[in-house]
């Protein structure tokens, strides 16, 4: 009989720990009522982003934000076609943003030398001519860099459409600590936009 008051005893005594744990008591965080509780200091607390990916994702936003399309270029969110190119930028971390648009009445050509004339702030085009004008060409590149040998900036990949081209930007931004490895084989990296 003494067994049998004890094991009660104990199974008491556990329910109500776990009574006690699954119901919060009116000072820890509980209004007493079905209202939610405030939301406690940790939780209200916003995620601190790395500082450099921050940094570089500010510069790449502001390469797009002084891209300098024609007067009648329409932005697009989203790719108004598929793109038959990809930038491979060597380096990292990298921060990495694409932007579109779509312009109508004009050729690969046209638009590709468009570009290469107005340049985005502060940017200097990796292609050293402009492009001849051939209406059989159906893509182009154009890069822009800061400086000499950067692997950052924007590369413009044109692309014919039904009423005139698509533009696609690829915009990269080096973080502080990045790292540009060695290639493949020796030598250097070729400059962005350049194939």
């Amino acid at each position: 009989m003494r067994t049998r008051t004890v094991v009660l005893a104990l199974s008491l005594v556990f329910g109500l720990t776990l009574t006690g744990c699954a119901t919060p008591s009116a000072g820890a965080g509980s209004s007493g009522s079905d209202v939610p509780a405030e939301p406690t200091a940790a939780s209200e607390s916003p995620v601190i982003a790395d500082p450099e990916a921050a940094a570089a994702r500010a510069q790449a936003q502001a390469w797009v934000d002084s891209a300098v399309l024609p007067p009648e270029a329409v932005a697009s969110e989203n790719a108004p076609l598929a793109f038959g190119t990809y930038t491979a930028w060597p380096c990292g971390p990298i921060e990495k943003l694409e932007a579109y648009w779509t312009i109508p009445s004009m050729t690969v050509t046209q638009a590709a030398n468009w570009l290469m004339a107005h340049p985005p702030a502060g940017l200097m085009s990796t292609i050293g001519r402009p492009y001849e004008e051939n209406p059989a060409i159906d893509g182009a590149s154009v890069g822009f860099i800061p400086q000499l040998d950067a692997q950052e900036g924007i590369v413009y990949s044109v692309a014919r459409n039904d009423t005139g081209v698509a533009v696609k930007a690829e915009v990269a931004a080096l973080t502080a600590s990045a790292v540009c490895p060695t290639p493949p084989g020796g030598g250097m990296w070729g400059a962005p936009g350049q194939g």
